[in-house]
């Protein structure tokens, strides 16, 4: 009866509840009826957006997610898979999708499927197509070969050579393509050359985890990289110049001498900075000037991307559409807009082509040209799905760019404004006019689309900038805001023009006018970085953080109904993990010439002589801002001749030896012993040598319950075309080198000494 007599005051609780909660929001209980009642609203609500979502036909803008998938599936393999399994996964679902059409579920999981097995075999095929071999270990002798390109730099110069000959290399084992750095000699493009060279395979990640230099030389097509220190002597090649070559000798050439020509003209590191924004030749501007340019958060505007592309093809589609509009029989009788599009379409072409052609030029190529191309069958230029088609052409063709920073941060930025542009113009058009007049409208109005478009490309690119460069410039928003105006007004109208009058001699006023918001931009670059905190880095975190983060943005841009909203939980998942990454105990660099072990401060202590670079690739991945030449870094580490001593915060004692009597006398004392020697004596420590090092290369190592975790940048590599020859195991010695630390110290054996 008690329960019964209840009842009534629980709905009627319930009743009061419901009716404090807003009127958009199901009315849920604790339990019970309501509950499931309140689920099943949720449900509807959510199956009537997605209804709307599908009659909007925005489930195609997922096709290159899906995609994306099938490459990621591509790389996570261990060894090189067979071209004939994704096709016939693709027939196979694809077919499957026609049979179903008319169920639209099924239809579409097919299609996803599709999706993703064309994604796996553009990579595949990727893979066959640029395939070449990679020197396998350091050489130093003679090579011979053509000059591809030539890369002025502050000193020296940096070539790419077609290979024609390495001493000591069969033909089957020898690189196609090879970089190296030259302080000597004049060498142009098209020359048949032989010197001593000193080269190296195409190095790993610096740290587990890290930026994997070695496959992005695959895919640029280069097999080794080096110096050349001696003469370099002119010599007859012993074949003719293959036709691409001299293609690209012709271009090369013609982009030297217009960055010496705009560079002159400029002047100063504001005409290096305009020569590399038409020819894409970037070795002119100094590092001083690219660290300012970094921390003000608007490097991007030297690297010919999207940016340049949509500048010079609008300045050109303006021109020509304003031309042809002062005619009144072109303006009545012909489609000035198409033809000013096509116009454009061939002037970002040729800007492609003549600035080199690079990875990044060409991604934002074909985004320009689907956008243009809309434009001549009449559709919508900025819209999602244009996006997304350039996307799936970017993917086919260059699978491998969805694992880098440029087609991440390209695609998320202009996700991120199409999607606010789409949201815009649905706003309501029935808000009063402005009442500020003309002139000052239009400053308004631009001043406004300059702030929000950068906060939008802003956080969109943050994640990314975070993971490949452990880097965030919180003055970004700045230094844009006040750079983006003359390089938009000013700098890319002139590029158009510059290059328009550069074959009648009549150019340089269009450089020197380039060269001078150049200075301007650079001014603002250089004043944005000497404010506090004008770069921030942050601690690297791993690629399932990544994975939310991209996860939010897809889902808060792909959608537009209450869907989107949904995109608050992957985002909340990866600021918290992001915001306590796992930091590792040590790190021991790919050859074993240093290490570097977190002290009793929490900081890195520096062992050895490991290179600049990756001191500075450790500091940054660890959240640390000190410079790697900062004597601090040598804190708390004791050296003698043969061997340095660190101590962890739990005080376990590393050793790095750089003798074999170090070696074993530290095996018996240290709780782990890191050298750069081979060794194949037993040891009581965790040893890790050079032989180690040449099978797993990079090492960090966390600490665990039992000892050491062991992470390696070759770990899960596999066998692939780009991964490094490895060494096989020792029989004996591994024993002692995977043996696992004890918890703490006084858990080892007492010193036998």
């Amino acid at each position: 009866m008690a329960r019964q007599a209840a009842s009534p005051g629980r709905r009627g609780a319930s009743r009061a509840v419901a009716g404090i909660l807003p009127a958009r929001l199901p009315p849920l209980a604790l339990g019970g009826p309501a509950l499931a009642a309140g689920f099943r609203a949720l449900g509807r609500r959510a199956a009537a957006s997605l209804a709307l979502e599908i009659e909007r036909r925005r489930p195609f803008l997922w096709l290159p997610v899906a995609m994306g998938l099938g490459i990621l599936l591509y790389f996570a393999a261990d060894r090189e898979p067979a071209l004939w399994a994704p096709l016939a996964g693709f027939a196979m679902a694809a077919g499957l999708a026609v049979i179903l059409r008319t169920r639209p579920v099924l239809a579409a999981i097919c299609i996803a499927f599709a999706a993703a097995f064309a994604g796996f075999a553009a990579g595949v095929w990727r893979t066959a197509d640029i395939a070449a071999p990679m020197l396998e270990r350091p050489r130093i002798g003679r090579m011979s070969g053509f000059v591809e390109s030539v890369e002025a730099r502050d000193k020296g110069a940096r070539l790419v050579l077609l290979v024609t000959d390495i001493a000591g290399l069969p033909a089957g084992s020898r690189p196609k393509r090879v970089r190296v750095n030259t302080r000597g000699g004049t060498v142009a493009p098209g020359d048949h050359i032989t010197a001593t060279a000193r080269l190296l395979p195409p190095p790993g990640p610096a740290r587990a985890g890290g930026y994997d230099f070695g496959r992005d030389a695959f895919f640029r097509g280069l097999g080794a990289v080096g110096s050349i220190s001696g003469k370099i002597a002119l010599s007859p090649p012993p074949q003719a110049r293959p036709w691409r070559l001299a293609l690209d000798v012709a271009i090369d050439k013609a982009r030297n001498a217009l960055t010496e020509r705009i560079a002159g003209v400029g002047g100063g590191q504001g005409g290096a900075v305009a020569a590399a924004l038409v020819t894409g030749k970037r070795g002119l501007i100094t590092e001083a000037t690219n660290n300012d340019l970094r921390a003000a958060g608007i490097y991007h505007i030297v690297s010919i991307s999207g940016l340049h592309m949509v500048l010079a093809a609008g300045t050109i589609f303006w021109l020509v559409r304003a031309l042809l509009a002062l005619s009144q029989t072109l303006a009545l009788g012909w489609p000035v807009k198409k033809l000013a599009a096509l116009a454009a379409m061939l002037g970002a072409t040729a800007y492609c082509i003549f600035s080199g052609s690079d990875v990044a030029t060409e991604r934002s190529l074909i985004m320009t040209l689907v956008m243009l191309g809309a434009i001549l069958v009449d559709r919508a230029a900025l819209s999602m799905r244009n996006l997304a088609l350039a996307a799936i052409i970017v993917l086919l063709r260059e699978p491998d760019a969805l694992l880098g920073p440029s087609f991440q941060m390209s695609f998320g930025a202009v996700a991120a404004l199409i999607a606010f542009a789409e949201r815009w113009d649905r706003r309501d058009p029935s808000q009063p006019p402005s009442l500020l007049s003309w002139p000052l409208q239009a400053l308004w109005s631009a001043s406004l689309g300059i702030l929000v478009t950068t906060i939008l490309a802003t956080a969109a690119t943050a994640p990314f900038g975070a993971f490949h460069f452990q880097t965030f410039n919180p003055f970004g928003l700045l230094g844009n805001a006040m750079a983006l105006p003359f390089v938009s007004l000013c700098v890319m109208p002139a590029a158009v023009f510059g290059v328009i009058a550069y074959p009648f001699g009549l150019d340089w006023p269009a450089w020197a006018l380039m060269g001078l918001a150049s200075e301007i931009v650079l001014k603002v670059a250089h004043w944005v970085a000497t404010i506090d905190h004008s770069t921030v880095t942050v601690a690297a975190f791993g690629p399932g953080v990544l994975l939310a983060f991209v996860v939010s943005l897809l889902w808060l841009t792909l959608w537009t109904t209450g869907l989107r909203w949904l995109a608050l939980v992957p985002l909340v998942l990866g600021v918290a993990f992001a915001a306590k990454p796992e930091r590792p105990e040590i790190l021991i660099e790919r050859d074993g010439s240093g290490i570097a072990v977190r002290g009793s401060d929490g900081r890195l202590a520096i062992a050895g002589r490991p290179s600049r670079f990756v001191i500075q690739q450790w500091l940054a991945s660890d959240g640390d801002d000190r410079s790697p030449d900062d004597a601090g870094l040598r804190g708390g580490v004791a050296c003698d001749s043969g061997a340095c001593v660190v101590r962890t915060a739990d005080g376990r004692s590393v050793s790095y030896a750089r003798d074999r009597i170090a070696i074993i006398e530290d095996c018996r004392r240290a709780d782990l012993v890191v050298t750069n020697i081979p060794w194949s004596a037993p040891c009581a420590a965790m040893l890790v040598d050079r032989m180690a090092l040449s099978r797993d290369g990079a090492t960090s190592l966390h600490r665990s319950p039992g000892g050491w975790r062991s992470d390696s940048s070759e770990a899960g590599s596999g066998d692939r075309p780009w991964s490094r020859r490895k060494p096989p195991a020792p029989a004996q010695p591994a024993a002692t080198r995977t043996q696992p630390l004890p918890a703490s110290p006084t858990d080892r054996d007492p010193d036998p000494l």
